[in-house]
């Protein structure tokens, strides 16, 4: 697919005629009025991340930007970790140029990511092809269980544990595998009970939890952006890639201010993303905002180096971002956290507000 990129003036002229309309009617309810703000809030972040990304930025890499030791550079540092690798990508795009895409953005800074591997979605032959590119490129392979089911109370202890371990034979020829275990939608366990059964199992498999600090929903913005392909094939995409940059960047500061708040300290942070077409299409170019909103990339083995991805919080329930379960423990961020952290029930109001 080929994107007709077109110039950030008129596309932030186009968004704001697009909120004129909101912001003229008369909103009188609670609800309305923090519509109002989050939109308006929205808006401004739009703008900027497109002011960020100029027609170079979706093709051409900005270089290496990946230190030889996190603890070498003074600005802020993330890792890339993503979610779910598919041979089903979209109806606009076969797995094979997606994950030529991505592979070839994180190429670009000499970056290596973290790439955990739900079963069910790589099982058969073009699967494998798949994860052999990526164990080549010297990414980790990591186990995100087999059927992606999520650990709360319709799961059973004993059919979660099954599924860790039937994940197992999918991830363990390649030499980049590393036990690394992601819970499916980050939930840790309903009960306490559960959440310190499974921990014991993960320790005893010499495991240890792939910890996110950012949390994000790309996957619904490119949730949105393809039901909006699926009405219109020529749609325009920038608007969609704008909205995903200014929302990476926005929880990404979030999270980055709540665990200097918390922590007191610098952490290497790691980014949740997914295995989707946006972000074949985009990743270059939120790496680029990234990178210019003051962030400098590392390599995700070298982020989980640093003794907070070692830490268990006691949450129940047990889950979310790392900086977010640790924050809850602590008992004073009420006023910052939600619950859960992330949910495409916070992006859909202003999505819908900005007709994307």
């Amino acid at each position: 697919m080929r994107l007709a990129v077109r110039g950030r003036v008129s596309y932030e002229t186009e968004i704001s005629c697009r909120v004129a309309p909101f912001l003229q009617a008369p909103h009188t309810s609670r609800m309305d009025r923090r519509l109002f703000l989050h939109l308006l809030q929205r808006t401004a972040v739009t703008a900027a991340a497109s002011r960020m990304l100029d027609g170079s930025a979706l093709y051409a890499s900005a270089g290496p930007q990946n230190p030889a030791n996190p603890g070498e550079s003074k600005r802020p540092q993330i890792a890339i970790t993503m979610d779910d690798p598919s041979v089903n990508v979209s109806a606009q795009m076969g797995w094979q140029e997606a994950n030529e895409r991505i592979l070839g953005a994180l190429a670009g800074r000499n970056l290596k990511a973290a790439l955990f591997v739900c079963g069910m979605r790589l099982d058969r032959p073009e699967g494998r092809s798949l994860l052999t590119a990526w164990d080549n490129a010297g990414h980790l392979i990591c186990n995100h269980s087999y059927s992606h089911l999520t650990y709360m109370s319709r799961t059973s202890y004993e059919e979660f544990a099954a599924d860790f371990l039937r994940n197992e034979p999918i991830i363990a020829p390649y030499r980049r595998r590393k036990p690394f275990f992601r819970f499916p939608s980050l939930k840790e366990g309903d009960t306490a009970e559960k959440r310190d059964r499974f921990r014991t199992l993960l320790k005893d498999h010499s495991y240890r939890v792939g910890h996110v600090t950012v949390d994000a929903s790309d996957w619904y913005v490119d949730q949105r952006m393809q039901q909006r392909l699926q009405q219109n094939r020529k749609a325009k995409l920038e608007p969609y890639r704008d909205y995903l940059v200014a929302h990476l960047l926005d929880r990404a500061s979030f999270y980055r201010q709540l665990s200097l708040d918390l922590l007191g300290r610098e952490i290497p942070h790691t980014l949740l993303v997914h295995y989707r077409m946006m972000n074949a299409l985009f990743l270059e170019a939120t790496m680029a905002a990234f990178e210019k909103a003051g962030w400098t990339w590392v390599d995700a083995d070298r982020a989980y180096e640093d003794p907070i991805f070692r830490k268990e919080s006691q949450t129940v329930p047990a889950g979310e971002s790392l900086v977010w379960a640790l924050a809850a423990e602590s008992g004073k961020f009420k006023d910052r956290l939600r619950w859960p952290g992330e949910d495409d029930t916070y992006e859909k109001p202003k999505m819908d507000a900005l007709g994307l």
